[in-house]
């Protein structure tokens, strides 16, 4: 019965050595790969929130200020454009329009173009805050890079985008 334990790591090269001395027949390259993608993100994900947190955003609302800002002046776009940006429903939208155009962040008005339809539009208030926050968090995410060389990060930066862009949706369990 032995448990063994990688205190010096991360867990993940200990845990695929458990799985070799009980599977040896199982690939756990993924493990090695996509475990520690999973666990880089779990663990850098409180401190960008806590960001967020410090201007009174969460990570949703961030979202919205965010993609309207990098839209560009006049920084404003219609609700549809909005949700398939952040890839949410139109629900998910209402509510943190609400709440950002309450506090200030956004303003909702009348399409010219469209008289049945609003576009969302970015305050001042909203673009400053949204380029404080944004710069913050780069700031801190920039700190997490620096254990790589500028080699390594841009080699990384293509491997995650091959990755990215290959088929992430194998059939599963299609030798079965």
């Amino acid at each position: 019965m032995s448990r063994q334990n990688d205190t010096a790591g991360d867990g993940v090269d200990a845990r695929r050595a458990q799985w070799a001395a009980e599977l040896p027949d199982l690939d756990t390259r993924g493990m090695a790969i996509l475990g520690r993608m999973r666990w880089i993100t779990l663990n850098v994900r409180p401190p960008i929130e806590a960001i967020f947190r410090k201007y009174g955003l969460d990570s949703g609302e961030f979202d919205v200020i965010a993609t309207l800002r990098r839209s560009g002046p006049p920084y404003c776009l219609r609700p549809t454009e909005l949700y398939r940006w952040l890839m949410i429903s139109s629900g998910g939208l209402t509510a943190r329009l609400a709440k950002l155009e309450k506090a200030g962040l956004i303003a909702r008005l009348p399409d010219p173009e469209d008289a049945r339809s609003m576009l969302v539009q970015l305050t001042p208030d909203g673009a400053a805050l949204a380029e404080r926050a944004f710069r913050e968090d780069m700031a801190f995410e920039s700190k997490v890079l620096d254990a790589l060389t500028a080699d390594e990060r841009a080699t990384l930066e293509t491997l995650l985008r091959k990755l990215a862009l290959s088929d992430l949706n194998p059939e599963v369990g299609a030798d079965s």
